[in-house]
């Protein structure tokens, strides 16, 4: 998620350690790694057993805390596929010389990550400029550092102007609410706090039109995409479907296996997953996403993490980080 960013990597080589997931020695059978209290259609194919049966081999699911665990994981072989890694801690391995690749776009959630403005300034996007000179909220090193650089870039205010206070969200909410700063950026539920003493500037959508995104993807090592191209495409096409049930056929039925797998009650699991999106196969080929915006957006946060210290370094391009062959050839299937 966009919140696990550049934790200590030695953590998430413990972490995969301790997970003892199997590896793919050619047992005929995979290990992928997911998040709890994260609810995705996918939970559902996954409770199914769908995966198994569409790739003919068993399917070993493994829990993480952070993307960089997962990282960690799929560095020692552990772990041949992530579903719904944040693209900050992607970012970070890619950086570091990882050899990783985004397969799909496994959630976006532009509503989940925004910058809220005090309602007593009274200031939205039609008067933004007037944000100029003003105090604000941002947690370094994260997307939504990004996300602020870009709609301050957008809205044509000058960041040298203002008053940039390194917070993380909850603080940057508290900060709001008390009037010590005039706008603060953030994600989850620190946002939600934001958004009770503010209005956002641009919604989920808005800022997707300017190709500022959120969103997680679906990783795997290069090496074993390449090597097991008809698995990962069959993988993937599972997940599709998954997802293409849930954009048009929603059921409480379907809510309440995700919940359960999820580790959620169903309210927790209905709030969180009513702000994610799930984009089709042709929209995440589209330039949009795989197409072309993602490694531009990966190379946007890379930046910035390199500026606000998190990483040494960021790769000249991040287009070889981004494998969308096995989810075209899902179209197939």
């Amino acid at each position: 998620m966009i919140k696990k960013t550049a934790s200590a990597f030695v953590t998430g080589v413990v972490l995969a350690i301790s997970a003892q997931a199997a590896s793919a020695d050619g047992h005929g059978e995979i290990t992928v790694g997911y998040f709890l209290e994260w609810p995705m259609p996918f939970l559902a194919a996954k409770a199914s057993g769908a995966y198994d049966e569409a790739l003919g081999m068993k399917v070993n699911w493994v829990s993480f805390e952070t993307g960089t665990a997962m990282s960690a994981a799929m560095a020692s072989g552990d772990v041949q596929i992530s579903v719904s890694q944040g693209v900050p801690p992607f970012v970070v391995a890619t950086s570091g010389g990882q050899d990783i690749q985004a397969i799909d776009v496994a959630v976006s959630y532009s509503e989940n990550d925004n910058c809220v403005v005090a309602e007593a300034l009274e200031i939205d996007k039609d008067s933004a400029s007037e944000l100029a000179g003003k105090k604000v909220a941002v947690p370094l090193g994260t997307a939504a550092h990004y996300g602020f650089l870009r709609q301050m870039d957008h809205f044509g205010v000058d960041v040298a102007s203002l008053q940039v206070v390194d917070m993380a969200p909850p603080e940057g909410a508290a900060a709001l609410s008390q009037g010590a700063v005039d706008f603060a950026c953030g994600y989850g539920g620190g946002l939600g706090r934001m958004k009770e003493y503010g209005n956002v500037l641009l919604t989920g959508d808005e800022k997707e039109e300017l190709g500022i995104l959120v969103f997680d993807v679906t990783s795997a090592p290069a090496s074993f995409v390449a090597e097991n191209g008809d698995v990962v495409a069959k993988f993937l096409a599972v997940t599709a479907e998954a997802n293409e049930q849930w954009n048009t056929s929603p059921t409480d039925e379907m809510l309440a296996v995700i919940a359960e797998q999820a580790g959620m009650d169903v309210e927790a699991a209905k709030a969180s997953i009513s702000t994610m999106k799930f984009p089709g196969v042709d929209d995440q080929l589209s330039e949009t996403w795989l197409g072309g915006n993602a490694a531009t957006f990966m190379k946007g946060v890379a930046d910035v993490f390199v500026e606000a210290g998190s990483i040494d370094s960021a790769l000249d391009s991040y287009e070889d980080a981004v494998n969308a062959g096995p989810l075209a050839a899902t179209k197939g299937m």
